[in-house]
């Protein structure tokens, strides 16, 4: 089962969870079956059931955009990355 590694932001809403093992085979698979599982993080990683444009998701560090999206395959023990954007920096 692949594994999803939860960013220390969103563990709140995974009870704390670091990493969570999800049924699916495709990446889109994979983070309805996190959503539904983590209803708090819909609204944070998805946008009328897409990726929002500014959470990058990888599969084994490969980003999905160079891939096939939500339509990337992910194999049994894959490790899925969730890494939100983040912006600021010294003025």
């Amino acid at each position: 089962m692949p594994v999803v590694r939860i960013p220390t932001v969103l563990r709140p809403h995974t009870g704390g969870a670091a990493k969570v093992e999800v049924a699916g085979s495709t990446v889109g698979e994979v983070l309805t079956a996190l959503v539904a599982d983590n209803p708090a993080l819909e609204e944070r990683l998805l946008e009328d059931g897409k990726v929002r444009g500014y959470v990058n998701v990888f599969v084994d560090d490969e980003d999905i955009r160079y891939l096939d999206g939500e339509a990337t395959a992910v194999g049994e023990g894959a490790e899925l990355s969730i890494m939100p954007a983040v912006a600021g920096g010294a003025r």
